[in-house]
Parts: C-alpha cells; sequence; structure tokens
C-alpha cells in the first residue's frame, strides 16, 4: 500500500516516552504503529513484526498506540476551516465525532468525542481548537446545524454555510474515518471513550502524515 510507505518513510519522528518500560526495541515499536495508524490491521501487524523477529500478541501493539499519545501538531494558520460531525458506535453507545479540518490540505486539525451534540459541546470543542491552532481569523465553513452557527457566533467568529465545495474534504476525512473502523465491526468493542478518543487522535496524527 502507498499509504504505508509514505507513513513509514515519514520524517516527522514522534517520542515514545514509554519506552523504558518496554522489553520491545523503539525501531521496532514505532514500526508497528506506524503500520497499523496506515490501515493494517493488528493481526497483520504483528505477523510482519513477527516476520522480523518480533513476537508480539495484538492487545501488545493496541497498547503502543495507546501509550504514544499521539495527536496532531499544533500551531496551524488555516484561511478556511471545515468543521463538523458524526456518529460512532461504542459498545452499545453512540457517540459524536467532531473534527475541523483545513480544506486546502485535508489536515485534520483537532478531534473529540462526546456522547451528545449541542451548542455547549460545540463551544468546548471551539475552545480547545483556538488553542491549539490560529483560526481567529479563518473563515468556517459549515453546515445548516443551528448549535454549530450558534457557537461560532457566541466565540466570535466568523462562518458561512456551504453544503459542498470545500466542506467535501472533512467528509473525505469521515469516509476514512468510518473505513478504518469498519476493521471494528462498526464499532470500537470493549472500549472506554477515552480509548477510543486516543485512538482517533492517533489516527488524526497519521491522516497528516499520509496527505
Amino acid at each position: 500500500m502507498p499509504e504505508i510507505a509514505r507513513l513509514i518513510g515519514d520524517n516527522d519522528c514522534f517520542e515514545l516516552a514509554f519506552v523504558e518500560r518496554e522489553a520491545t526495541p523503539e525501531p521496532a515499536m514505532e514500526l508497528g504503529i506506524r503500520l497499523h495508524l496506515a490501515g493494517l490491521s493488528l493481526s497483520d501487524t504483528i505477523s510482519i513484526l513477527d516476520r522480523l523477529g518480533v513476537e508480539r500478541c495484538r492487545a501488545t501493539v493496541h497498547n503502543w498506540v495507546q501509550k504514544a499519545e499521539l495527536q496532531p501538531l499544533d500551531g496551524a494558520d488555516p484561511d478556511h476551516v471545515a468543521v463538523d460531525e458524526t456518529v460512532i458506535q461504542l459498545n452499545d453507545e453512540q457517540f459524536w465525532l467532531y473534527a475541523a479540518v483545513d480544506p486546502e490540505t485535508t489536515r485534520l486539525l483537532h478531534v473529540k468525542i462526546a456522547p451528545t451534540r449541542n451548542q455547549a459541546i460545540t463551544e468546548m470543542f471551539l475552545t480547545e481548537l483556538r488553542e491549539k491552532h490560529l483560526v481567529d481569523d479563518a473563515l468556517f465553513l459549515v453546515d445548516s446545524a443551528p448549535w454549530l452557527q450558534a457557537a461560532l457566533h457566541r466565540h466570535g467568529l466568523d462562518y458561512r454555510y456551504e453544503k459542498h465545495g470545500n466542506r467535501n474534504s472533512i467528509e473525505r476525512v469521515f469516509r476514512e474515518l468510518k473505513r478504518r473502523t469498519n476493521q471494528f465491526s462498526n464499532c470500537f468493542s470493549n472500549a472506554e471513550a477515552n480509548t477510543a478518543e486516543n485512538w482517533l487522535q492517533a489516527f488524526a496524527f497519521a491522516w497528516n502524515q499520509l496527505i
């Protein structure tokens, strides 16, 4: 897969602060994390590691991804920001995934999951987004959701309703995300909300390296 080759070959390194507590060599751990985030299942990832002489179980690779605490880099200064939310399944409960994307680069700026969607949750998401990136002068591209428009107005941010156009960038991200979660039978099984959010942050980190 070309996506895997690009992620493996990327020069941007990430810190493995937990490595001193692991018996696995750091290069093998980083390779396992990158392979899984690039789209390989946990089973396929441990199969490749096994060929390299590193025998680990699926739970071990999953724990590496969780402990690495990867997330998109801060400090972006986009001209436009597409914001939307979509439903994901955690066990037998539905949660809402909020996402902000730079439509010019298709890079994920911020992701967050919440048990519901309303103006208060949206305002929290926007507060976190503004703390991470320089978006106060950006034009936000939104759908017709009243809670989203009200939250942007409350923050004093400019926005424009756009059904297609540049907002297609966020739909592309959601399609890939749903494709990836199909590997979990359309849900995160036996996962707490913070576990799923850690995986989503790591997905955002990998997505930004692959595009």
